[in-house]
């Protein structure tokens, strides 16, 4: 193998802390509570769980959502199959200055180049959802897109 590109190393206080990773694992946030009549507090609780995992890793994994597995199927198999196609094919469906949704292979995180592609789309009907889980809060935040990333077989 060559060099690695410049462009594609980030600094070293930007890297992943690996032992602390590793150490506390991927947050699973389970939702089966809310098939079940529960009180506010376990809601409350819930919601500061996701919470905590969005700011902290920035993602989570999620259990007893209720999806049905050939939703869930088709959901893994339509971005599995786009991301299998040439750069070119890829490119076709590319996000630029008028249009923020589509395909990027050129995202930059702390200055340094990504090492993934992505494909973000918006939804046509988009759920509303509480900014906060105060009740004093009337604020709400809309979830609009939705975003595969393939990190498989990117390579500077």
């Amino acid at each position: 193998m060559g060099e690695v590109d410049a462009a594609f190393i980030q600094d070293l206080e930007h890297r992943p802390k690996l032992a602390v990773i590793e150490a506390e694992g991927i947050p699973l946030i389970d939702l089966s509570l809310l098939n079940s009549s529960v009180d506010d507090g376990a809601i409350k609780g819930l919601v500061s769980e996701t919470g905590d995992a969005c700011e902290k890793w920035g993602f989570f994994q999620v259990i007893n959502h209720g999806v049905p597995p050939e939703c869930r199927e088709k959901m893994e198999v339509a971005p599995s199959k786009f991301f299998e196609q040439s750069k070119d094919e890829k490119r076709k469906a590319g996000r630029n200055e008028v249009n923020p949704m589509g395909y990027c292979d050129t995202e930059h995180t702390k200055n340094v180049r990504d090492w993934k592609e992505v494909f973000d789309a918006a939804v046509e009907n988009p759920t509303v959802i509480a900014a906060s889980d105060e009740p004093d809060d009337k604020e709400s935040r809309r979830a609009l897109i939705c975003r595969w990333a393939n990190r498989k077989g990117l390579h500077p």
